[in-house]
């Protein structure tokens, strides 16, 4: 992959979008090494938490990672608590993960 995936925009991903294979995995999860890829009812996901000194912080990040998603189009799950945002991306319409993940991602360690 010759473009680094933060200079990279999401694309449409609809039914039948191509997942990332195992092979593309290693290369990728290698661009977003704090990310965790995690099995969620067969589902294939990247999940990070992201740690802050309070409340009020987590809840900056968590609506700066909402306005990238809408500028992406591309929305993650967030769960927000007490100095702590979990963030899961993956691709609904595939079930599973696509190169957008990845992208966002990056993008997303870019807000922390």
């Amino acid at each position: 992959m010759s473009e680094k995936l933060s200079e990279m925009k999401c694309e449409a991903c609809q039914a039948g979008a191509p997942k990332v294979t195992p092979e593309q995995l290693p290369s990728l999860q290698a661009q977003v090494p704090e990310w965790d890829v995690i099995d969620v009812d067969g589902i294939q996901q990247l999940q990070r938490v992201f740690k802050f000194k309070n409340f009020k912080l987590a809840l900056a990040f968590a609506n700066r990672l909402g306005e990238l998603a809408e500028e992406e189009f591309h929305h993650p799950g967030m769960l927000v608590e007490w100095g702590k945002v979990t963030v899961t991306w993956w691709s609904h319409s595939i079930k599973g993960l696509h190169l957008n993940d990845f992208i966002m991602a990056v993008k997303t360690d870019k807000l922390a």
